[in-house]
């Protein structure tokens, strides 16, 4: 059945939201909806699986603890996030929703 990235975006994005697609074997296709947001202060990311996320629309900036680092992502912009690498939301674009498509494998 044929779906969008883009439907049925919430009016109001209040915290972000996280959309499973697709649940596999262990693999987890989802879809992140963000504006204007960040991780809790002092909050990092320390996932069991590996991830491949990817920007379709917006602007985010995710900061690594190891090494200290932030990357800027835009539309099309991906990164594949080792397991267990300490990493967290810097911020989100607050004039437009960021939309993300993470695997997680």
């Amino acid at each position: 059945m044929k779906q969008s990235l883009f439907a049925n975006l919430p009016d109001k994005l209040e915290k972000e939201v996280f959309e499973p697609l697709v649940r596999h074997q262990g693999l987890v296709i989802e879809r992140i909806l963000s504006k204007g947001h960040a991780s809790p202060e002092g909050f990092w990311y320390d996932q069991e699986k590996n991830e491949f996320v990817l920007v379709v629309q917006g602007r985010a900036g995710i900061r690594f603890k190891d090494p200290e680092s932030v990357v800027i992502l835009e539309p099309g912009d991906y990164l594949v996030i080792p397991a267990r690498s300490g990493h967290r939301v810097e911020w989100t674009a607050p004039d437009v929703e960021t939309i993300w498509l993470a695997v997680h494998y």
